[in-house]
């Protein structure tokens, strides 16, 4: 497809998923990559972007100076009408981008993450001792998947989990794509008020949290508090809603595939676990609107030109699909070597946060189905509603009983 079609011929980029296949990427996805690497798509607002479909290329492109995820520079694909806030590092390109994200990466270390595991081992067996005291069916997304992540942030924060329903709503609103630019800023500018008031609590009295030492890089002159506040926004909903989803949908996709579920409640050995992990972030990969970059000067792709200005979308949901990478890419196999994917993204914008992703997803799964083996759907599939309306998605509820 040329580099000239306009508007008005370009196809919309593809969102909706085919019913009855809820962990399958849009199948007009699955066609523009069949058509090949590069193709234009008509986004929301009428214009047209670039979409990459295939692995490769979408890597070359995630690793490329020439790109730029600055959400503010003309050109670039916004999925939704603009809030008018701004998810601190991430949607900035270096050196502030590196020099904010620096601040905060001491902990996600792979070896601070670990040593939080018996931490995060405790919180999965006490929800877990929760859930089984209780009425049954029970909500997995209210009773296990939602509260898990969030407690472990909170802690890693320095955030009072009592404030939980606020914050969750607020980034719930902040992701929905259907919500309008007034409802993401309101949500936006309340979220961003609580950090402020909460750095504001640890410039007097720090502790022994990240959002401490954040605060005192104010301290320090390295960073205004509006930056701060907007940084424990960032990680704050980064830090709870992705992997919450992770945990119900990819709960709900084991219990569709028992043979796999089987293979990953009855082993022992940690390196299973973890593949088991990483392929299930290459399977349903729930960042599906793409990853948005502009191009900052002509960039020649798979014998295209992308002119500068233009913008570029990763699909990265079908990037996880490509055959040409992973063999039988439509069947969830947690035996094969899925740590390649493109799930936490590629490149200098590479997930800050997926060494603690990983590590609770390897807890909560190797725990959830060992201490409960006979748990299954209290519903049927299509009963389930699915956040088709959200940049991340997953399941609203997910009954389940034992």
């Amino acid at each position: 497809m040329t580099d000239t079609l306009s508007p008005a011929d370009a196809p919309e980029f593809p969102m909706a998923r085919a019913a009855g296949c809820p962990f399958d990427p849009p199948p007009a996805l699955r066609a523009l990559q069949q058509e090949g690497p590069l193709t234009k798509v008509r986004l929301w607002e009428g214009r047209t972007s670039w979409l990459v479909t295939t692995y490769a290329e979408q890597r070359a492109v995630l690793a490329d100076p020439r790109v730029s995820a600055d959400i503010t520079r003309p050109g670039y694909p916004s999925p939704a009408p603009s809030s008018g806030g701004s998810l601190s590092f991430i949607l900035m390109d270096d050196p502030e981008h590196a020099r904010q994200r620096r601040m905060v990466q001491a902990a996600f270390t792979v070896r601070r993450v670990e040593s939080m595991r018996p931490a995060v081992q405790k919180i999965v067996d006490d929800m877990i001792d929760d859930m089984l005291a209780g009425p049954k069916p029970v909500d997995l997304v209210e009773a296990f998947a939602l509260p898990v992540p969030s407690l472990v942030i909170c802690e890693l924060l320095g955030v009072p989990y009592a404030d939980h329903d606020f914050f969750q709503h607020s980034s719930k609103t902040i992701i929905r794509r259907t919500a309008t630019p007034e409802q993401r800023a309101a949500a936006f500018g309340g979220l961003a008020q609580y950090l402020d008031g909460l750095v504001g609590k640890k410039l007097a009295e720090p502790g022994d949290d990240l959002l401490s030492r954040v605060a005192g890089r104010v301290s320090a002159g390295e960073l205004t508090r509006q930056e701060a506040a907007q940084m424990g926004v960032l990680l704050l909903i980064a830090g709870h809603e992705t992997t919450a989803n992770m945990i119900a949908l990819g709960t709900l996709a084991l219990l569709q595939n028992p043979g796999q579920l089987a293979l990953l409640r009855d082993t022992d050995d940690p390196k299973l676990v973890a593949g088991a992990v990483e392929e299930l972030l290459r399977y349903l990969n729930i960042t599906h609107n793409g990853r948005r970059r502009v191009a900052l000067e002509d960039i020649e792709i798979a014998g295209q030109t992308i002119r500068a200005g233009e913008g570029i979308i990763m699909a990265n949901d079908i990037g996880n699909r490509d055959p040409a990478v992973f063999p039988d890419p439509d069947e969830l196999d947690i035996r094969r070597d899925a740590r390649r994917h493109v799930a936490f993204g590629f490149g200098v914008h590479q997930c800050l946060g997926q060494p603690l992703a990983r590590m609770e997803l390897q807890v909560a799964y190797s725990t959830l189905y060992r201490r409960v083996p006979t748990l299954s759907l209290a519903t049927d599939l299509d009963q389930i509603p699915f956040k088709h309306d959200g940049a991340v998605y997953g399941v609203y509820e997910l009954p389940v009983t034992w």
